[in-house]
């Protein structure tokens, strides 16, 4: 399921502008039923606000219908940072989890955009394709992606994206491109890669996830995420807005 969390972090990217310094914006939220080979598995919500030059966002992932009769599954993510011109800069993520046999929590705050992971419970033993998180200044966590990706944004920003994730143990990246007019709205072709600490075994079963993102109009000159269909390791995927 963490792997399912980082490839929709992944897919549900877009760049979006912010309110300048010295303006508040209202709380936005977002609730998205996952699907997976068509069947309901479950669901994925992300809420935030930005303040000023400030954001704080939230989100849940958890499994539900024929997932949940399986393994139930529970990711609840927080961040906060600093958002100048458009551009997302975390200064602190935490997420807890909880797999159906065990619990964990992680904690990165970050030092001039630098990553530095200050908790990890349980400890994990170190690997050898580990990275050094100070070798990942400029990325974002999946939380903060998902907030800037899933706000409602100008038509002239949309499918306009490349942009790298480190989730505390491994660096991925996220790109978007060719915006086409589609029935209802406007679609983008999009990629997801993995690319350091990842293990052989997980760069042996898939690399490269193909995504499509669909935006529909708002009437105000902004679009709005509706849909995102995906490649997982589970299966074609599709995240669809209540």
């Amino acid at each position: 399921m963490r792997i399912l969390l980082r490839c929709l972090a992944g897919a549900a990217l877009a760049v979006a502008l912010a309110p300048g310094p010295g303006h508040a914006g209202p709380k936005e939220s977002a609730i998205f039923d996952l699907t997976l080979r068509g069947l309901p598995a479950g669901s994925l919500s992300v809420s935030g606000t930005i303040t000023g030059a400030r954001y704080a966002a939230s989100g849940v992932l958890q499994s539900g219908g024929f997932l949940a009769l399986v393994k139930r599954m529970r990711y609840d993510a927080r961040a906060k940072g600093m958002v100048r011109d458009g551009v997302f800069t975390p200064t602190r993520y935490e997420e807890d989890a909880d797999t159906g046999k065990r619990q964990s929590q992680s904690v990165m705050r970050y030092e001039n955009g630098v990553p530095q992971v200050k908790v990890h419970k349980p400890p994990k033993p170190p690997r050898p394709d580990d990275i050094d998180p100070a070798t990942q200044g400029g990325t974002v966590d999946p939380l903060t992606a998902l907030y800037a990706a899933l706000r409602d944004v100008p038509a002239a920003e949309a499918c306009k994206l490349k942009l790298f994730l480190f989730d505390g143990r491994r660096r991925s990246r996220v790109m978007l491109t060719d915006p086409r007019p589609v029935e209802g709205g406007l679609a983008c072709t999009g990629e997801y890669r993995r690319l350091e600490g990842f293990s052989e075994k997980e760069l042996a079963e898939k690399v490269r996830f193909p995504f499509t993102l669909h935006y529909a109009p708002l009437g105000n000159g902004h679009l709005r995420v509706v849909e995102i269909s995906m490649d997982t390791l589970y299966g074609k995927g599709r995240l669809k807005r209540r």
